[in-house]
């Protein structure tokens, strides 16, 4: 099981290289740096961040998958 800093290291490295690599991909994620949740102290808990990595890599599978050269 892996703790919620771990996660979100994660998150963010699997984040910077679909930006990086996949520049397409990542227009299409609708993500922005700088919003913000509504509520000013949002509940994250571990289990939302596994499933929010887990549908990134997944995404990310499916892109490589049907976008190869």
């Amino acid at each position: 099981m892996k703790n919620l800093h771990h996660l979100l290291l994660e998150i963010t490295t699997l984040t910077t290289k679909i930006e990086t690599n996949y520049p397409e991909l990542y227009r299409s994620l609708d993500e922005n740096p700088m919003t913000l949740a509504n509520s000013s102290h949002p509940h994250v808990d571990r289990e939302a961040m596994e499933e929010y990595l887990e549908s990134l890599k997944q995404l990310l599978r499916h892109h490589v998958e049907t976008h190869k050269n």
